[in-house]
């Protein structure tokens, strides 16, 4: 009972074929394989702009916590 036998399966397959058709599987199937593709087009793509966006921080004058806190309390 726990296992599937040939039956079981060729019976699911018979279902599925009636639901769906001879035609639809393979064109979901189609359609799922361009999903994939563009999704790891998607990925690779956002990973290469990840790594071109560097972004550099330049102040016009250097921070220094002591100075900061020197400033707050002649103030």
């Amino acid at each position: 009972m726990g296992s599937f036998s040939i039956w079981h399966w060729l019976i699911v397959l018979v279902v599925v074929l009636l639901l769906f058709g001879r035609g639809k599987i393979p064109e979901l199937m189609g359609d799922m394989a361009k999903g994939i593709k563009s999704f790891k087009k998607g990925m690779s793509d956002d990973d290469e702009d990840a790594a071109a966006k560097t972004v550099e921080h330049k102040s016009d004058e250097p921070v220094n916590s002591t100075t900061k806190s020197n400033k707050k309390k002649a103030g």
